[in-house]
């Protein structure tokens, strides 16, 4: 089936950036499996193919454009050759649409710039110790000097990806206690310089996956958070969080659905390289059946993933249509993943094959975002259940 998502700029695109891939990333990757993270440096790389500044105004430094769909082919090309960007990713899927939401103009002229440049690698903090998806549960707190010149946050993260990097995280703590009607009442966001006194970052977290990324514990003692530093009104930093998830979310499912793709290339060329008992592996039947099983469900979840990309732009993704989206696409990628590993024999779990860290970077996408059983309840609510 022909794909009408992108056009010919989207494709001019990708070929710079799949030749970008196998000149920057693909020679250099194993050692940065190896280091747990990509290089501070890399970033700088990144900033002058212009990655960062897409969907950042002119004004600012960006291209000036509204769409995701740049986003989506970064997704593609880095599945296709079996890396990542390390922590880069939520830079500009997690952290920016919260600057251009709710930065006033001055907090722009001073984000944004070192944005676009790399020079200041953005983050976000929400998850804690023991609160998982609770966000409402959170214990860190901003408390407004007597002066009312800065903030003062106390608290502590986890599950930070970027974090050792980041060069300013968007931290969420509480500013006023919850209500007996509404405990997600009390929460503001705070772009918070990492240079801080008192800010630390603790354990580069050992993952499953994801191994390239650099995913972290933070802690803030006394830290002073200037009040130019405030996201958005204070209290209602909760509104905020949600009103971001469903690009989120569909970052997630566009991500897991090129995952899948990638792992049926990769299945398709090992069973076509490799010999057993006088024949090629492709020449099973068994073998065509598990590939063409898996390439239906690729071109299923290609189609949604391309729906969901297309209501994004459009600022039409409802809320239950991205959780429909990552449910779907994250599961999908489970079971294509999953057979395609098997393919490989026992080489599929040797992580010198890139289908063995797909396996593995696959794993998170049913959990983080919410969970899966998160995404089924919110689409039954939709549904009138």
């Amino acid at each position: 089936m022909r794909r009408t998502v992108f056009n010919e700029d989207h494709e001019a695109f990708r070929e710079t950036l799949r030749a970008f891939i196998e000149a920057e990333v693909v020679p250099v990757y194993d050692e940065w499996f190896a280091a747990g993270q990509a290089p501070r440096e890399f970033y700088y790389k990144l900033a002058e193919l212009g990655l960062f500044g897409i969907n950042v105004p002119e004004e600012f430094g960006g291209a000036g454009l509204e769409s995701h769909k740049f986003e989506a082919i970064q997704y593609e090309e880095t599945a296709r050759a079996g890396v990542s960007f390390g922590g880069s990713g939520v830079h500009v899927l997690l952290a920016l649409p919260y600057v251009k939401m709710l930065a006033t103009d001055e907090q722009k002229k001073r984000y944004l710039p070192n944005f676009v440049s790399g020079e200041e690698m953005w983050a976000i903090a929400m998850t804690e110790p023991g609160t998982g998806s609770d966000l409402a549960g959170m214990k860190s707190t901003a408390r407004l000097s007597e002066d009312g010149t800065h903030y003062v946050l106390n608290g502590a993260k986890t599950f930070i990806t970027g974090g050792v990097h980041a060069d300013r995280v968007i931290v969420c703590a509480r500013t006023a206690a919850p209500t007996a009607e509404d405990r997600r009442h009390g929460i503001s966001l705070f772009a918070v310089d990492t240079k801080s006194e008192g800010y630390s970052v603790g354990r580069k977290l050992d993952k499953l996956g994801l191994k390239t990324s650099d995913t972290a514990e933070l802690a803030f003692v006394d830290v002073k958070v200037p009040v130019e530093d405030l996201l958005g009104e204070e209290n209602k930093g909760f509104s905020y969080l949600g009103h971001n998830l469903a690009s989120e979310r569909w970052g997630i499912a566009f991500g897991a659905y090129a995952q899948a793709k990638a792992a049926v290339r990769f299945a398709k060329q090992y069973v076509q390289d490799r010999t057993v008992f006088g024949k090629t592996v492709a020449s099973f039947q068994n073998t065509k059946f598990e590939l063409a099983a898996c390439q239906a469900e690729v071109d299923a979840a290609e189609a949604v993933a391309d729906r969901a990309t297309e209501a994004l732009d459009a600022g039409e993704l409802t809320p239950a249509e991205a959780a429909s989206a990552k449910l779907f696409c994250t599961e999908v990628a489970h079971r294509v993943i999953d057979r395609c590993l098997q393919l490989h024999g026992g080489y599929g779990y040797m992580n010198e094959y890139p289908i063995a860290r797909l396996y593995a970077d696959n794993r998170v996408n049913r959990i983080y975002g919410g969970t899966s059983e998160i995404m089924k309840s919110i689409i039954a609510k939709d549904m009138g259940l």
